[in-house]
């Protein structure tokens, strides 16, 4: 799944025809509990989840899975040169550091000519309007070009969590300049079969405004 939409890998098809990625090299960026590493390696894939969190990786150990997990920073990628023929991250990695291009360089870097970076983050658009599913949240309460990074703290001021804001123009222009073409700019719907909630994604917002930027992008 590329977002809380449900736009599924099967349907989108954004890193390729699923038979495709047998015996391909895939490296998963901010992975989590690598669950698209998991249905990578179901495709015939060879993928690597990586993610800076070691508790997530955890996680990822305990359901399974026979690839990879490593534990580093996506900005400073412990990999060779041309080393993938595929990158993915799915609300993974890049809406967490402050500068993005540190990250899609170093994965412009250990792919391989021709190879294809798909990420998906929340719509910029959405920082616009406040984190709430119902009514409440279709409001515009903020300013769109407001770059101030959202950041949680505990108990003693330390941030525990930190998401920065970029524009879509800041997203476009990131890509660019770390040395990827843009093929594709997905923003999906919200289907009619999906009626979770989930912060402020919903139906109701769902209809109104788009939750998820897919960006899908090639290093020529």
């Amino acid at each position: 799944m590329w977002g809380p939409e449900g736009l599924d890998e099967v349907e989108a098809e954004l890193l390729g025809p699923p038979e495709e990625l047998k015996g391909r090299d895939v490296l998963e960026l901010g992975a989590g509990a690598a669950q698209c590493s998991r249905w990578l390696a179901a495709q015939g894939a060879r993928p690597v989840a990586l993610d800076i969190s070691h508790r997530q990786l955890q996680h990822a150990l305990r359901i399974g899975g026979e690839f990879p997990l490593v534990c580093a920073d996506a900005g400073a990628l412990p990999f060779a040169d041309v080393s993938f023929d595929l990158a993915c991250s799915a609300y993974g990695a890049l809406p967490f550091v402050a500068d993005p291009r540190l990250v899609l360089r170093e994965v412009r870097r250990v792919l391989r000519p021709g190879g294809r970076l798909v990420f998906s983050v929340t719509h910029p658009i959405r920082w616009a309007f406040p984190d709430e599913p119902g009514p409440e949240g279709l409001s515009v309460s903020g300013s769109y070009f407001d770059r101030t990074p959202y950041v949680e703290q505990d108990d003693t001021g330390h941030a525990v969590y930190v998401e920065h804001h970029r524009t879509l123009g800041d997203r476009v222009r990131d890509v660019v300049a770390s040395g990827f073409r843009l093929v594709d700019l997905v923003e999906p719907e919200w289907p009619e079969w999906n009626t979770s909630e989930w912060g402020g994604w919903s139906p109701l917002r769902g209809a109104l405004i788009p939750g998820t930027a897919i960006f899908v992008c090639v290093r020529d």
